[in-house]
């Protein structure tokens, strides 16, 4: 009868450890799915960070002809509205283009990067930094640029004193793509 019972008591005693396994996974598992939850509500909700740049109301982006009248820009260089139906070819230029072809550009999520002329160290490092991405940004010198060196991209503009690789290099990744139609490349 002893044995019986040392018997019965073992089972229950694996029961009961069985049990308890059992539910300590449940707990474990709510525990996890519960932490996945309250991070992906946490990633979710959390506001955007602020992409570089000046931001500036979307003026539109109607394609008008060569040399037709259209609103006045908000911005200098402008970053949106009225624009011509050919956008430039990537790559560096050494003559100024039409704004009117670069806002183009900047609609496919593309950046133009301007530069008042006269600064020749500045105008290369320029060039040779656009040239390291040939299939999104556009380098052009730019004689109404109210700054030495200017950003541009859809609704965005970043103004620069002198020349920063890194903060230019950062508009470009943060900025690129980031219009109605973005087929620009990296």
């Amino acid at each position: 009868m002893e044995e019986n019972t040392i018997k019965k008591d073992e089972k229950e005693s694996r029961k009961e450890k069985a049990h308890f396994r059992s539910k300590m996974k449940k707990i474990l598992w709510s525990i996890v799915i519960v932490a996945i939850l309250a991070g992906v509500t946490y990633i979710s909700t959390r506001p955007p960070k602020p992409r570089p740049g000046s931001e500036f109301t979307i003026l539109g982006q109607e394609h008008i002809n060569i040399d037709a009248e259209h609103i006045a820009y908000n911005s200098n260089p402008p970053t949106s509205g009225p624009h011509y139906v050919k956008p430039a070819e990537w790559g560096v230029y050494q003559e100024e283009l039409p704004d009117e072809q670069l806002i183009h550009n900047l609609e496919h999520g593309g950046i133009w990067i301007s530069y008042k002329p006269g600064d020749e160290e500045v105008k290369s490092k320029l060039e040779a930094l656009g040239k390291r991405f040939p299939r999104s940004v556009v380098v052009t010198p730019r004689a109404l640029n109210d700054s030495p060196i200017t950003l541009a991209s859809w609704g965005r503009l970043e103004k620069l004193d002198v020349y920063n690789e890194d903060q230019i290099k950062n508009f470009i990744r943060r900025n690129t793509n980031k219009s109605p139609e973005p087929l620009a490349g990296f």
